[in-house]
């Protein structure tokens, strides 16, 4: 009978120390699922073999010379947008992470981590989840939150008269929930517990969220929400469900199972 089992994720480890490369090919050797395909010391060699070996992730440091990995990352997206990219620095600047979150980063992990947080990230990810350590995710948006505040809520996209293409008005009150709890660094299996809903169902709800947002991931999705003004620090609502619904012209209450 024929192995019926899926080929591993094939990833690539990027960091411009050999050491780091190193113990981060030995914490993934034994891990199954997985198999380290290739080592980069720069943001450019991570280009160039990700455009030939077309991996499912990056292991990507923030920091490394010619082309850092900011830049790296925001490359390999546009030129191969199927390649996943963790961020894995020992950074803890807010900073950092927001610029790697534009650029298309899926994650963001610090290189403290022990290996089962490293393991779990990678595995996370490779699900379409996008783990983050949560404590600088939480100074992020706190400290967008506050830039929002002081500014007011970024335009809609598009021309601004047309009212329509604004996200307060096309996001159901269910999916305001889920994003609420998505900023919050709730997991997927986590938000359906809480909100009482398949995986299946959350995970559409996701996918138009995204959509509607214009971004490729749960944690592009959650910035992007706190740009807009439709989160408060902490990942609050700026507006509660119910009022948003019937301003976009559902009748759906706001516990309603779709």
């Amino acid at each position: 009978m024929a192995d019926e089992r899926p080929a591993p994720a094939r990833l690539i480890v990027a960091d411009d120390h050999d050491l780091v490369r190193t113990t981060m090919r030995g914490m993934l050797a034994d891990e199954p699922g997985v198999e380290v395909v290739g080592e980069a010391a720069s943001g450019r060699e991570a280009l160039d073999l990700c455009r030939r070996m077309r991996p499912d992730l990056v292991l990507m440091d923030v920091r490394m010379p010619g082309m850092d990995g900011i830049e790296a990352t925001r490359a390999i997206k546009e030129e191969c947008p199927g390649v996943t990219v963790l961020m894995v620095t020992a950074f803890e600047d807010p900073d950092y992470l927001l610029e790697a979150i534009r650029a298309g980063a899926a994650g963001y992990v610090l290189k403290h981590a022990s290996r089962r947080q490293l393991l779990d990230a990678v595995r996370g990810v490779l699900r379409g989840e996008s783990p983050l350590n949560q404590e600088l995710a939480m100074r992020l948006l706190r400290r967008l939150a506050g830039e929002v505040g002081t500014r007011g809520p970024a335009p809609p996209p598009g021309n601004p008269k047309d009212r329509k293409g604004q996200p307060t008005r096309s996001l159901t009150a269910r999916e305001l929930e889920v994003l609420r709890l998505l900023a919050l660094g709730k997991t997927n299996r986590q938000i359906a517990k809480e909100l009482y809903l398949s995986l299946s169902t959350v995970k559409r709800h996701l996918e138009r969220i995204l959509s509607k947002l214009g971004v490729s991931d749960r944690t592009q999705a959650a910035v992007r929400a706190i740009e807009l003004g439709l989160l408060h620090a902490g990942g609050e609502t700026g507006a509660s469900p119910d009022r948003l619904a019937a301003e976009n012209g559902s009748s759906d209450p706001p516990g309603w199972v779709k």
